[in-house]
């Protein structure tokens, strides 16, 4: 079994800090590996990543993480990501890693995603150059993917963790009107395509706890939408090798 504790949205400052250092420490002996899916900060400050850096040095555990929007905002991506790995976090920007837990082998593929929307109103490639920048920028989120889910295809369980949402499911509750700012659903191709075991994300604050992609399950796990600091997934590494389902979501103790 391994028990995963994924977060997003943390939204790490001096105001937060000891909320943060309390979060991080009812982990200890709850997980295996720590997933956080991007939004570490408020607005991308290196003292704001110092905030989950010394909440992270506490913990004894694997933990990979994604950016997001916010902590992209301050356009100091290079100096969060000295901050973080300086304190054991493993920041993924398009890339797989792998880890040994319980005699399995994780694999994760960490990517931000971007924007684009869904069907019924799905940014095309089409127009303006920088639209189609946009649009541009979406096609390397997904092939990075695809790229990094073939890379661990060997894997014991393979979980995708991206900041946007790749699914309209998880998104219920958001105002209909934002849904092409929230995610796109060629976030899901890939995934589709190549298979995983498990998909987290998180920046939709008023959307919904679960969606999917076929029988592949996808969570919204932004703490404005779990209630809860961090949440834990269980999953079976026999169950996953016969095709793959989570056997447990459940709340971590109070």
């Amino acid at each position: 079994m391994i028990r995963i504790a994924a977060a997003a949205d943390i939204h790490a400052s001096d105001v937060s800090a000891d909320r943060v250092e309390r979060a991080f420490a009812d982990l200890q002996g709850e997980a295996d590996v720590v997933l956080l899916a991007g939004d570490l900060t408020t607005s991308g400050e290196p003292a704001q990543a110092e905030v989950i850096a010394a909440a992270c040095r506490r913990l004894d555990v694997p933990i990979f993480a994604v950016l997001g929007n916010h902590d992209h905002h301050a356009e100091r991506t290079d100096e969060l990501q000295e901050v973080l790995e300086g304190a054991g976090v493993r920041l993924l920007d398009r890339e797989c890693a792998t880890c040994e837990i319980e005699e399995l082998e994780l694999g994760i593929v960490g990517s931000k995603g971007f924007v684009g929307g869904f069907p019924g109103s799905a940014l095309p490639d089409f127009g303006e150059p920088l639209l189609r920048r946009v649009y541009g920028e979406t096609t390397e989120e997904a092939e990075a993917l695809a790229r990094g889910l073939q890379a661990i295809v060997h894997c014991d369980v393979r979980v995708v963790l991206l900041h946007y949402s790749p699914v309209v499911d998880t998104l219920e509750g958001e105002p209909p009107g934002i849904h092409t700012y929230l995610g796109s659903e060629r976030l899901a191709t890939p995934i589709a395509e190549n298979g995983a075991d498990l998909v987290l994300h998180g920046h939709a604050h008023a959307g919904s706890f679960e969606g999917s992609i076929g029988d592949i399950p996808v969570y919204n796990v932004a703490v404005h939408v779990t209630g809860r600091n961090f949440w834990i997934f269980e999953l079976d590494g026999g169950g996953v090798r016969r095709g793959g389902e989570v056997v447990e979501v459940r709340e971590p103790p109070q």
